[in-house]
């Protein structure tokens, strides 16, 4: 069954993974005769080009970022006439976007899904009309990485009344029926491109993608380099990404000493390009969803070494078969596995074959499949 599929985002055009998972389902979505239609509600600070010629349509809403809802700490606050009006202001630029989705959705065929993103975008589609469409929350994130922020509030007011709540892992959506989001299941990340067909000769090359952020915990990778490095001559790491944390992060490697053996690569469009010739590929993020760069790596047949900070990671990594984990945090551990692995020519290869073996699992065909069945589920 053909149908119309609204997939809304913070911002549609954003360097980082919930904006590449909605072009990259929107792609496969249209492949198989839907209508898709990505909305943004906001620009992208840090912007990523998607391309113009796209089989599917784009949208933002706002031509800048909206300012943040205003809540009152104490009742004397109540009487702030500037913030009200402010907030009144806001909550007018709410229903004026709102409204420009209503006009999307009531263009669109029967048996309609908007699948929401983020919880943050929710909001916007909370105020809109939603009579006859099916609406999906997500949530990109573990569960447990979700409960320590303030999106946890967010997502259990705003996706409260959902038909369906989709998490990465199925042991996040459980967590999730525990909590009492009771219907909630588990539908992972699709593979961003096809396995390439050869893998080129690797060199003494240690590669991390990522956004520069506390998050991701580059600070602790450095730490773990500094260790592994100094008894290891001649090994590289390349580190691609942009980010808020770049210019502390620079100064960290001065400090370490490790000008010498790292290099921030900056930003890359061409990830298999990035990995061809890499030995290892390391992720040390404090917080992680299902990410998407270990299962390139893994699909350029690179192994890698990860800390176990999310159930999606140890479901992608399968630990001492075709990857490494290590205690979220602990640096020592991270080094030692990076070390195990740099030292070893022949658990590499095997690793990296075995790496390319089980990523297919998350094919586009399988998992798009899945999210077939999850549509046909809510038309009945």
């Amino acid at each position: 069954m053909s149908r119309d599929i609204f997939i809304v985002s913070n911002s549609v055009d954003e360097l980082g993974g919930v904006s590449s998972w909605s072009h990259r389902m929107a792609e496969l979505l249209s492949a198989r005769g839907h209508g898709v239609q990505l909305i943004g509600i906001a620009p992208a600070v840090l912007h990523k080009d998607f391309g113009d010629d796209l089989p599917y349509g784009m949208t933002t809403l706002y031509s800048e970022r909206p300012a943040s809802a205003w809540t009152p700490r104490y009742p004397w606050q109540r009487l702030d006439g500037k913030a009200r009006r402010q907030e009144a202001q806001r909550a007018a630029g709410v229903r004026s976007a709102a409204a420009r989705m209503n006009q999307l959705f009531r263009a669109a065929r029967p048996g309609a899904v908007v699948i929401v993103t983020q919880v943050w975008a929710m909001e916007w589609v909370a105020q809109a009309d939603l009579s006859g469409l099916q609406v999906i929350g997500m949530t990109h994130e573990s569960y447990e990485t979700c409960k320590a922020t303030s999106r946890y509030g967010r997502v259990k007011r705003y996706y409260a009344d959902v038909d369906r709540l989709v998490a990465l892992t199925d042991e996040d959506a459980d967590a999730w029926i525990r909590d009492g989001m009771n219907s909630t299941c588990g539908i992972p990340n699709p593979l961003p491109f096809s396995l390439p067909e050869t893998v080129p000769s690797a060199t003494k090359t240690v590669i991390s993608i990522g956004r520069l952020s506390q998050e991701k915990g580059y600070d602790l990778l450095l730490e773990a380099w500094a260790t592994v490095v100094d008894r290891r001559p001649g090994w590289q790491l390349k580190v691609y990404g942009l980010g808020e944390e770049e210019a502390a992060l620079r100064a960290q490697c001065t400090a370490l000493g490790l000008d010498g053996s790292v290099e921030f690569a900056g930003r890359t469009d061409d990830v298999p390009g990035a990995l061809a010739g890499a030995s290892i590929f390391a992720m040390s993020s404090r917080g992680e969803g299902f990410p998407i760069s270990l299962m390139e790596a893994m699909a350029c047949g690179v192994p890698c070494v990860a800390f176990d900070c999310a159930p999606g990671v140890r479901e992608i990594i399968r630990d001492g078969e075709d990857g490494l984990l290590a205690p979220t945090g602990n640096t020592t551990a991270l080094a030692k596995q990076l070390g195990r692995l740099m030292d070893d020519q022949e658990l590499r290869d095997t690793m990296a074959k075995k790496a390319r073996e089980a990523i297919v699992r998350y094919s586009p065909e399988q998992v798009t499949a899945r999210w077939e069945e999850l549509f046909a589920l809510l038309d009945s």
